[in-house]
C-alpha cells in the first residue's frame, strides 16, 4: 500500500471546483429552476392573466351601463324628490307616479346598483317612517349606504326615530348614539343628543340626562336645543 494521505471515497478533491466555477454552477442552476418554475406554471399564469383582463373589461362595462343607468334613475326620482318635499308621502311611494314617473320602490327595483337607488332606500324609509309603517321603514334605511358627513348622521337617526316608535328604545339609543358620534354637524348633532337626553330621562339615568344636557349647552350653545338645555338641567337638579 502506496504511504501518503488518503482520499476519502465519494469526497471529489479540492482543487477539483475553483470558487469561481461553483459560482457559475449555482448560477446555472438558478436559471434552470427559475425557468422550470415559468415553465410549469406559464399555462395557469396565462389563465389568470386571461381572467384579470376579462374583470377589467366586465369592470369597465359595468360602469359604463351604471352611469347610464344612474342617469336615467336620476331623471326618473325627480317627480318623486318633489312629492318628499310637499309631504305627500304617500305618493312618493306609488311604484307609477302622475305624469309616468316612478315612485321610490320602482326606483330602487328598476335601477339597482345605482347611487341613485341607493338614495331611494333613503327617502323610502323616511317617507314610511312619517306614515307610521315602522319595521318596513327600518328595513329601507338599512339597506341605505351613507357617504359623506351629513347622510351618516340622518340615517341613524332616522333608524333611532323608528326604533322609538316601535318602543325599542334600546336599539334607539345605539343609533342615536352613532348619529351623535358622527363627525360633529350643528344642525343634527344637538338635534340627536337632545334625543339621547330626553331617553335617559325616560329611563331615570339622570346622570347620563345631565350629560347629555351639559353638552348640549357647552358645545352647542346656539343651536336651539342648546338654549333650551339649561331649563332642563334646572328640571333634573336633585334627581
Amino acid at each position: 500500500m502506496a504511504k501518503g494521505r488518503q482520499v476519502r471515497r465519494g469526497a471529489a478533491p479540492k482543487a477539483a471546483n475553483r470558487p469561481e466555477d461553483e459560482v457559475l454552477v449555482d448560477i446555472v442552476e438558478v436559471r434552470d429552476r427559475a425557468q422550470d418554475t415559468l415553465n410549469r406554471f406559464r399555462k395557469p399564469l396565462m389563465i389568470a392573466g386571461a381572467a384579470v383582463a376579462v374583470l377589467i373589461i366586465a369592470f369597465i362595462a359595468w360602469n359604463v351601463y351604471v352611469g347610464s343607468q344612474q342617469k336615467e334613475a336620476v331623471e326618473q326620482m325627480r317627480q318623486a324628490e318633489r312629492l318628499f318635499e310637499r309631504d305627500s308621502f304617500a305618493t312618493a311611494m306609488l311604484k307609477t307616479l302622475p305624469g309616468g314617473f316612478k315612485g321610490f320602490p320602482q326606483i330602487i327595483e328598476d335601477y339597482s346598483g345605482t347611487p341613485a337607488a341607493n338614495l331611494a332606500n333613503y327617502y323610502a324609509g323616511v317617507c314610511l317612517l312619517n306614515l307610521g309603517k315602522y319595521e318596513a321603514a327600518i328595513s329601507y334605511l338599512k339597506d341605505f349606504s351613507p357617504k359623506g358627513s351629513v347622510m351618516p348622521i340622518m340615517k341613524n337617526g332616522a333608524l333611532g326615530d323608528a326604533y322609538s316608535e316601535t318602543k325599542d328604545f334600546a336599539s334607539a339609543k345605539s343609533y342615536y348614539q352613532k348619529a351623535v358620534n358622527a363627525k360633529a354637524n350643528d344642525l343634527l348633532t344637538p338635534f340627536y343628543l337632545k334625543r339621547l337626553a330626553m331617553l335617559a330621562q325616560k329611563d331615570n339615568d339622570f346622570a347620563a340626562a345631565r350629560k347629555y344636557y351639559e353638552e348640549l349647552k357647552n358645545e352647542y350653545p346656539s343651536a336651539p336645543e342648546g338654549q333650551d338645555a339649561e331649563k332642563y338641567l334646572i328640571f333634573l337638579e336633585g334627581k
